[in-house]
């Protein structure tokens, strides 16, 4: 922007590319900048400042601050000790006449005790006057407090004490930084602050002990989780065990988290007898077989009762050894939510190492996603609440469990769908739990299959909540097209799936990639923002990838603009790999056969 005598005021801007572009000043002072979408032959908005309510001048009038909640949306809220001026406009959204002050100053009313309440993270107000005879914080303070018309103050090294009057113009609450306002409030409502105050500490510190009165029960629940199985372990060690109770119940231990409780019921885990399984499954008959997982077969079976369940029978030499095993059961038994699979009890006997999962009838996602006769059965629709159901669960073990998992191996095989279709993450055999100040792990025994694997885990075994982000992503891409994410190499110039549609996307093309099955009944607008979403969550480097909170809110919302995501790099080969020995400290890694291709924009 230039102000010339013979012009007057006036923008001048450079476009970036051959698309047809337009700006716009509206009355009110919005400047909009519009670019004809290629594929679209449609104005879309790519630029617009003021963004929102609260960057327009004294958008909440006098002595209110201006606040843009998580939903983009801008509130005004009176400062304390004021109410607005007229409750009627104010209810009805028109905040131009502001607020008043209720009750008055104790100087306006020949009445003592005057203060100051601190408000942080504000934009200071218009109008400030500076007093440069003042020089320190102390003289700010009184000079504004023996001064009856004067309603804020601050001072700082570098401006020295500001002053306002009694009208606070132009507040506008900030998330973090900006600065401190000190606003001159009667005694009575410094009162009410410190009262409430008060309050808050007593609770915070009920709340601190109620705490630690459940990490104490939890860690007691994980001891007795740890105990069970190596009671059950070490059981296995003699066969005269085995002999003298083969007429054993059908379940030989069973522990109650009375603090795990679900639907007003406390969880139990059970330690099945190995005869109460191999009864369950007809003795492991492949009839009973449901598929091949990570570290092996996996078969329907019966309680008595009628309840049916999935048995994970973990092979001897599958690479899960007795330490993964132990971390799976006592990982899942502490995690409880409706899109991760419930662990109903386990096995550890004759050297036989057995989960015992809640069956789902519907199987695995890639059972419908990849099968010719079954993908018609997603809908889009479906298919995006396996998209949100599956950020739900990831959601969960990243921030709101008590413990912080990476899954590390999150594909559509590991996506069980129950009878209603809703997902459920399965599956934690190679899952990492961080502590509270942990950011990321290193290893060197990469364990996951190709294609899922974020390049610093596949390249350097490096891993943290954003690996799973990266799975995730690589999940929605597979989701939308239908098809494998390695499929992708041997048809598209060596691309994987991130690659070309990056490619697709960048060439305006994204539309090609949605499934055809779906492609008539869809949504385009939304199955285009879920492949820049999924474009977003497989960058190369972790930083630049989004979290699964921010990922959600993305999903949630049609409205937001998203960044536009970088080119990937890093073009891997598809197939399953683990290899090496585990160990948090080594740099030395083993990964096995990796291609790389550099893609620019245009």
């Amino acid at each position: 922007m230039s102000n010339d005598r013979d012009l007057g005021l006036h923008y001048t801007y450079t476009a970036t590319n051959t698309s047809l572009q337009r700006f716009v000043v509206l009355p009110n002072g919005t400047d909009i900048c519009y670019m004809v979408k290629k594929s679209s032959q449609e104005w879309e908005t790519v630029w617009l400042q003021p963004s929102n309510v609260c960057e327009y001048y004294a958008a909440c009038g006098p002595n209110a601050k201006c606040t843009v909640g998580q939903d983009g949306k801008a509130k005004c809220t009176c400062l304390k000790g004021f109410q607005p001026k007229l409750w009627d406009q104010w209810n009805a959204g028109n905040w131009s006449e502001g607020c008043t002050r209720n009750p008055p100053l104790g100087c306006q009313v020949n009445q003592p005790g005057d203060g100051f309440l601190p408000i942080g993270n504000i934009k200071w107000p218009d109008f400030s006057y500076w007093m440069s005879t003042v020089a320190d914080e102390t003289g700010c303070k009184n000079a504004c407090l023996n001064n009856c018309s004067c309603g804020a103050y601050v001072h700082t090294t570098t401006t020295g004490c500001l002053v306002w009057g009694d009208k606070l113009i132009d507040l506008h609450e900030l998330p973090t930084g900006a600065y401190t306002l000190n606003l001159k409030l009667p005694a009575s409502e410094l009162r009410v602050h410190h009262a409430v105050w008060r309050i808050a500490t007593i609770i915070s510190a009920v709340v601190l002990f109620v705490l630690l009165a459940c990490l104490v029960l939890w860690w007691k629940r994980g001891r007795n989780i740890k105990d069970a199985v190596h009671r059950s372990w070490r059981s296995r060690q003699s066969s005269t065990w085995s002999q003298q109770n083969s007429a054993m119940l059908d379940i030989s231990q069973s522990i109650r988290f009375d603090d795990e409780v679900e639907d007003g019921k406390s969880h139990e885990l059970k330690v099945y007898s190995l005869d109460r399984i191999k009864a369950a499954t007809s003795n492991f008959s492949d009839s009973n077989k449901l598929g091949e997982g990570g570290f092996g077969p996996v078969y329907m079976g019966t309680l008595p009762g009628g309840e049916e369940v999935a048995v994970k029978r973990l092979c001897r030499n599958s690479g899960q050894g007795l330490e993964e095993f132990k971390n799976e059961v006592i990982l899942i038994a502490k995690l409880q939510h409706r899109n991760l699979v419930r662990l109903l009890g386990c096995c550890i006997q004759n050297e036989e190492k057995i989960l015992v999962y809640e069956y789902m009838p519907n199987k695995s996602l890639d059972a419908f996603l990849f099968n010719p006769e079954k993908q018609g059965l997603l809908d889009w629709s479906k298919r995006f609440d396996i998209i949100e159901g599956i950020a739900r669960g990831l959601l969960y073990l990243h921030r709101d469990s008590r413990l912080r998992v990476v899954h590390r191996d999150l594909k559509a095989s590991n996506i069980l769908l129950d009878a209603d279709m809703n997902p459920k993450i399965s599956d934690f055999g190679m899952a990492r739990i961080f502590g509270g100040d942990q950011n990321q792990f290193n290893t060197n025994r990469v364990v996951g299959t190709f294609g899922y694997m974020s390049p610093e885990y596949a390249m350097e075994g490096i891993f943290s909540v954003k690996s799973d982000v990266y799975s995730f992503g690589v999940l929605i891409l597979e989701i939308i097209t239908g098809k494998r994410a390695v499929s992708f190499h041997y048809r598209h110039d060596s691309l994987n799936i991130a690659g070309y549609a990056w490619r697709q996307w960048n060439e305006d093309k994204a539309t090609e990639l949605i499934d055809p099955l779906i492609r008539a009944s869809c949504s385009v607008r939304q199955v285009l923002r879920c492949i820049h979403i999924a474009l977003l969550c497989v960058q190369d480097h972790a930083d630049e990838r989004p979290d699964i909170p921010t990922v959600i809110i993305m999903l949630s919302s049609d409205s937001s603009s998203l960044p536009n995501p970088r080119p990937p790099t890093l073009m891997l080969r598809g197939r399953e790999l683990e290899s090496g020995k585990s160990s948090e400290n080594e740099q030395s890694h083993s990964i096995g056969t990796v291609s790389m291709t550099q893609l620019h924009g245009r």
